[in-house]
């Protein structure tokens, strides 16, 4: 039990930190006009939730090294999801003048996550480890289907016309959901399944094998449950915190997709941490199974809910980028393949990757 308390000393700043707002949730939100407590209050909950998602992440790896790859990689990339999902909806019902929100924080996750993070997890892995070798099949698997699903979630809204502007209407909406579910759950039938082998590299298989039969003792289902207990404050936080980040952006005249660019962050800092500790391990093919396979997951799962959620709420969504951030997501569809089209990966392409990734961050604010 001291042992317990210690390593989860966490979980109990996630559920204080849920009963304060469950309690006194209006009296905390009603100061926001103040500066300085709005500062507080947006930091305090986005520590909160910060931490309990990286505890999160801790006890998906302990998963990972039980159950072995890609089982563990694919109960994180679920549980962000998740937490990317509840974000989403409550700011969403929160606000019912952002129908971007949903295009923005999709945009800025894949952008994160493709350039951001694979930028930072290359250059620091080839800086180390000068090369670094991960498996061809695999990666050629996420990119096959990651890049037709941005294509029909965040380009074909921009060319039918059954709709005005860069939208859908019901009907498209519909197939769209179905199409992004069906080939989701098609990946996930290879990954599990027959072609499991794809997705580990076999010069670490021994090693990974090695990781989970001298790993700790606590079962399977001890991390399970921590991993769920810990989703638990999440949610309920993240509705929370819907109402200070339309607030700060309102009040600083900050750009809208400033708020998707913040939940990006919040959803994808945990993975970030494993998928670049990976690649300084040189577990090249850990962080390649991290960073794509949370791209798939949010394109897969995301989209299909969101559409359903604003079905349900009548709220309208915009899912064509437009403008600068077209050509932005073609370029970055296109590197990608190069990028994960020899086996190998050095210094140079983490550092086109993260260059990439200052680009969108700087055409935010002068787009």
């Amino acid at each position: 039990m001291l042992r317990l308390l210690r390593q989860e000393k966490f979980l109990a700043v996630g559920i204080a930190s849920a009963l304060a707002f469950l309690i006194a949730g209006d009296v905390l939100l009603a100061r926001m006009s103040q500066p300085l407590w709005l500062v507080l209050l947006f930091a305090w909950l986005f520590v909160a939730i910060l931490g309990s998602s990286l505890a999160v992440v801790r006890h998906a790896d302990h998963l990972a090294h039980r159950l072995g790859e890609p089982y563990g990689t694919l109960i994180l990339t679920l549980s962000v999801t998740a937490i990317e999902v509840v974000s989403i909806s409550a700011i969403m019902m929160h606000n019912a003048d952002r129908p971007t929100l949903v295009r923005d924080t999709l945009f800025a996750v894949i952008m994160l996550l493709l350039n951001g993070l694979v930028g930072v997890s290359l250059l620091l892995g080839g800086l180390r480890h000068r090369e670094q070798a991960y498996n061809l099949q695999g990666a050629n698997a996420y990119l096959g289907v990651i890049i037709p699903l941005a294509m029909l979630s965040l380009i074909l809204p921009d060319f039918t016309q059954t709709t005005p502007g860069p939208t859908l209407s019901r009907a498209q909406e519909w197939v769209l959901s179905l199409m992004l579910i069906g080939l989701y759950g098609a990946f996930l039938a290879i990954q599990t399944g027959r072609h499991r082998g794809f997705f580990t590299l076999e010069s670490q298989r021994e090693v990974h094998a090695g990781e989970r039969s001298s790993g700790e003792a606590a079962s399977p289902w001890y991390h399970a449950l921590l991993l769920v207990v810990y989703m638990v404050p999440v949610v309920y936080l993240a509705e929370q915190l819907a109402e200070p980040l339309d607030y700060m952006i309102r009040a600083s005249g900050a750009p809208p997709a400033i708020g998707g660019v913040l939940i990006a962050i919040l959803v994808a800092t945990p993975e970030a941490i494993g998928a670049i500790r990976a690649s300084l391990d040189n577990h090249l093919q850990r962080s390649v199974n991290i960073l794509l396979g949370s791209v798939l997951s949010t394109i897969g799962l995301t989209v299909p809910i969101m559409l359903v959620v604003s079905h349900l709420t009548g709220r309208r969504l915009v899912l064509g980028v437009e403008h600068a951030n077209f050509p932005l997501l073609l370029l970055t569809l296109l590197l990608s393949v190069v990028t994960f089209g020899s086996g190998r990966t050095n210094v140079l392409q983490g550092a086109v990757h993260a260059l990439l990734f200052v680009t969108y961050f700087l055409l935010i604010f002068q787009g």
